[in-house]
This record gives C-alpha cells, structure tokens and sequence, in this order.
C-alpha cells in the first residue's frame, strides 16, 4: 500500500463537506463517515449534503457512506477528523476497534474539553497513535471559499515532514496550496486562540467599533497569540505566517467566520444561549477559551483579550465595559 493509503473523511458538517471536495480533486475514491444515517439517505438522493454546503456536488459513485464509525475505520488507512472539537470524544468511544495503526489527519481547530489537551495529544495519549502518524491542518481555509473553488492556502504540518509533503500532494488542485510546517502544537495552539479573537473582533463588530479599531484588536490579538504559543510551545517559528497570522486575519475578519458571528451577536445584545440557537452551528472558540484559561492556569501568561472574551462569555460580564476597559488600559 502506498502512503496515505485509503483516505475516510470523518464527519457530516460544512468542513467535513469541503474536505471531501479537495480529496476527491487527488482521490479516486474516499470513505466517508456521516453519523445520522438519514443525512446519508438524502446525501445519495440530491447528489450534495442536504445540510451544508449544498450547492458542492458530489459523484456518489467515488464515495462509500458509513454511519458506522468501526466499519469506516476498519476499512480505512488515513482518517480525517472533521468533527467540533466538543464532540471529537463522543464520536471516539463509540469505536470498537484501535487507530494506532492509522495516520490520522486533524482538521479540527479546536481543543477537547475537559482534559484540555490538543487534538494530537488526546489522540497520543488515550489511543496511543504516535505523533510522526498524525498531521493538523492549519491556515486560512474557510470551508465556504472551497466550496466556491477560491485560492486557498492550507498549512499541513506532521513531526515526519515527509508524510507531511505527501499528504499536501492530496490536498493540491487547481485551488488549494499546501505548505508544510513541523510545528504542529504551534499551529494547533494558533488555532484554537484565533477563534477567541475572531469571538472579540466579532463583539467590536457588534458594538459597532469601527474598522480601525479592529485593526488594533487584531494587532494586539497576534501579539497576545505570540506570547502564549512561544511560552506553552516553545520552538522557533514566525507568527507571521499564514499558518498563524493569516488564520487570525480570516476569522476575525470573514463574514463566513462562526466565531466572528457569534461574538458580533453577543456585541448586539444576544446571551450566549441565544446566540448559539439561532446560529445553529459550533463556535469553536466559546468552547476554546473555558480551555484556554484552565490551560494558562499554570502557565499565568499575559492574555487579556482572552480574559475579556472569558469574562463575557462565562462570567455574564457586560461585553460594552468590559471592551471599554480593554481599550483604555490594554489596546494601543
């Protein structure tokens, strides 16, 4: 067998969707994981996923459904996670049988509540896969501009860089260009705080601060990034990259950013209940930031936008004073 092997799409979402888009640009054919059996029903009627993403079609006859996650996975080689990082866990212990033996390819920008570990370093220490077999995608890469076929740069990163270069091969076309990177909790990191700030940039947004405002949010946002990457994983690297720096900008700015609208929405007025009714979808960052904080518990590093979001989010505290006294004592 040669190297990814049998390639199975893990989820039913709008990423999950957009990722089979880009497999199927390399592949010949892909398993594909969708856990409501009747989302696979009305998959194979309409030719698209009848939830997200709908107007992507599909060729059914190069995908095989599973609603059965051992049977995907036993007949699998590379598994890509495409599930909110919440349910990541739940959608695991159904397995009934191991992955240690799978290459595994994260896609989820999230953290796994409540053991607070990444992605990867759940995956090493509840299912023992080792770490040259798991790669992470990173960069700006909104599910909804592949679906439209818009340049996207993706970061692929895996301590084995080799497998690292081999799995960009499969996500390369006509409008996706990889990069690769061995800074895997870096970029793991990155993304799970990008999606707090784009949650504050939303706020602002709701608020109705203006873009030059933004703009200083998002520089000190980068800074804030930096120093808690640096400090919790510390290799060398440049936050300016667009692994790092270009996600930040893409969620804090995209009117397709989750994040971005649901921190708009708390800015506006919503609860944090509402907001997440009426948009229907994960905002990764809300589970993120309870996350981050437990995280910087030992750590103590200086975040304040965090804190912020932290505060609104959690602690019922007013998102105007509390961007208030973020732009008179922090934000310059």
């Amino acid at each position: 067998m040669s190297f990814p092997g049998k390639i199975a799409i893990l989820g039913g979402g709008t990423w999950a969707t957009a990722l089979a888009k880009i497999m199927l640009n390399h592949e010949k054919h892909i398993n594909w994981y969708i856990r409501r059996p009747e989302q696979i029903v009305d998959f194979k009627k309409t030719g698209h996923n009848p939830s997200y993403l709908s107007n992507v079609e599909f060729n059914l006859d190069r995908i095989t459904f599973y609603s059965d996650i051992t049977q995907v996975v036993e007949e699998s080689d590379t598994l890509v996670l495409a599930v909110p990082s919440p349910f990541l866990k739940g959608h695991l212990e159904k397995l009934k049988t191991g992955i240690s033996d799978k290459f595994i390819i994260s896609a989820i920008k999230g953290i796994i509540p409540p053991e607070n570990l990444l992605v990867t370093d759940y995956l090493s220490q509840y299912y023992n896969v080792p770490a040259e077999n798991m790669a992470i995608v990173g960069g700006p890469c909104h599910a909804e501009e592949i679906a439209l076929e818009r340049l996207t740069y993706p970061t692929i990163a895996c301590t084995d860089i080799e497998k690292a270069q081999a799995i960009a091969q499969v996500f390369n076309n006509r409008f996706v260009r990889a990069s690769v990177s061995e800074d895997v909790a870096g970029i793991e990191l990155a993304a799970v705080l990008k999606n707090v700030y784009a949650i504050a940039s939303g706020i602002c947004h709701g608020l109705k601060y203006g873009d030059n405002f933004q703009a200083v949010l998002v520089c000190n946002a980068i800074s804030e990034m930096e120093r808690f990457v640096d400090i919790v994983s510390p290799i060398e690297r440049r936050i300016q990259d667009s692994a790092y720096l270009g996600d930040l900008l893409v969620t804090s700015y995209s009117s397709f950013s989750r994040n971005r609208t649901f921190g708009s929405m708390i800015g506006k007025g919503y609860s944090v209940k509402a907001a997440q009714i009426e948009m229907q979808m994960i905002a990764e960052g809300y589970f993120g930031i309870k996350c981050i904080m437990e995280i910087n518990e030992k750590y103590n590093i200086n975040i304040p936008i965090a804190d912020m979001v932290y505060r609104v989010l959690y602690e019922n505290s007013p998102a105007r004073e509390e961007i208030k006294i973020l732009r008179e004592q922090i934000l310059k």
